[in-house]
């Protein structure tokens, strides 16, 4: 950060696909805009542009904020050599996926209602497939398909996964209640 200055300044590199917050708007920021980013969680970057919109920017561009992505995951091997993918993977992964206006994680958050790790539906495939059934804190929200192609990618980086389904429900409806201690703390619920 820069002295007295909340945010840290910054110029895009190249133009650059984002998102504007909250409305799930794809829009592309040109090459040598200033912007501020006010929070960088999962690898993604959420900024302060001079017009007043917040943009998200996926770690996938982090380059053109002037910094590294995010490395890749490395794979864990059985015995005899097999790629294995284990539950704590996923929930690891899904830990990475925020809301850009919330500063805590999807899964602590409760939006997370069943994660499930099984075999691939391609025959004879070495790998495994990943469902994931997730809700939102509001039906409207913009950012809805941002989270689930966030979730999507997350679970697409753990080396062995091969298929990913995400399906988004509202029932039941999420609620304060749903998130653990930690996040009603840190959002002052608490």
């Amino acid at each position: 950060m820069h002295g007295a200055r909340m945010f840290e300044e910054v110029t895009f590199q190249r133009d650059c696909p984002a998102v504007i917050v909250p409305d799930g708007i794809e829009t592309t920021i040109p090459e040598s805009t200033i912007g501020y980013i006010t929070q960088v969680l999962g690898g993604n970057f959420t900024l302060q542009m001079s017009n007043g919109y917040l943009v998200r920017v996926a770690g996938r561009d982090a380059d053109a904020v002037g910094r590294e992505p995010v490395p890749e995951l490395e794979a864990q091997y059985d015995d005899a050599g097999k790629v294995v993918v284990t539950e704590a993977q996923v929930v690891e992964q899904l830990r990475t996926c925020y809301d850009p206006e919330i500063p805590v994680n999807i899964v602590e958050l409760g939006l997370i209602y069943r994660h499930d790790l099984g075999a691939p539906q391609q025959p004879d495939a070495l790998g495994y497939r990943v469902e994931v059934d997730m809700t939102l804190t509001a039906p409207g929200c913009g950012m809805g398909q941002v989270l689930i192609d966030d979730v999507e990618a997350a679970m697409r980086r753990i080396p062995g996964v091969l298929e990913v389904a995400v399906d988004l429900t509202f029932d039941p409806p999420w609620s304060p209640e749903r998130m653990s201690d930690e996040a009603r703390l840190e959002l002052g619920f608490m």
